[in-house]
């Protein structure tokens, strides 16, 4: 087959013309997108029993909701935790492409279902729906490199200021903070050193 091509160089430069053309011509029907749509959409249920052990919230909480949750579009798996601090995850998992607002409105429906089963205090509580799995996108860390924030002032200022407008951002489905208070070093006058002591 290389033969002929060699042959016949003209045809081969004819050939590989049409195709260039061809790839130049289809470019503008393909779909571009900057980051394409390959990862599966997560939608989260959290729930908060206070008091109860892993076990109680698995019987009464977890299982109660994942029953429901059968017979979802495009539903891939489900997968869920119980912990012994009184909360309830359940992360399920929709095939990729799926709308993640429609996703989210049918668990929600399907959830409604199953508040009455759930105990009082949980209902009390309330149970939350988030379009959002356990994967972090990104970890920002705030400090004050001079001491004249402390780590309360800085956790005031992220829930005040950054919290809502991060949450807001188009695509971001959950925003959490995490408060870590910095060591002192003994003799410090720091308002900060001076609250930890």
């Amino acid at each position: 087959m290389a033969r002929f091509f060699i042959d016949r160089p003209i045809f081969a430069w004819v050939i590989a013309i049409v195709i260039m053309l061809a790839g130049a011509m289809s470019i503008g029907t393909l779909s571009l997108e900057q980051y394409p749509d390959i990862a599966p959409t997560k939608v989260s249920i959290n729930a908060t029993y206070t008091g109860a052990s892993a076990k109680t919230i698995e019987d009464s909480v977890t299982q109660v909701i994942e029953q429901k949750m059968k017979g979802l579009d495009r539903l891939v798996s489900m997968s869920s935790s119980s912990t012994s601090s009184g909360t309830a995850r359940i992360e399920l998992t929709f095939e990729a492409g799926t709308n993640a607002d429609v996703a989210q409105m049918q668990v929600q429906n399907k959830l409604q279902q199953a508040e009455s089963q759930l105990p009082q205090s949980v209902q009390s509580q309330g149970v939350t729906v988030t379009k959002s799995g356990t994967d972090f996108l990104m970890i920002v860390s705030l400090v004050s490199e001079d001491g004249s924030a402390s780590a309360t002032d800085i956790g005031d200022y992220i829930s005040s200021s950054l919290l809502d407008v991060v949450s807001r951002i188009d695509g971001v489905g959950d925003v959490q903070r995490w408060a870590r208070a910095t060591p002192c070093a003994s003799g410090s006058t720091r308002p900060s050193c001076r609250s930890i002591r």
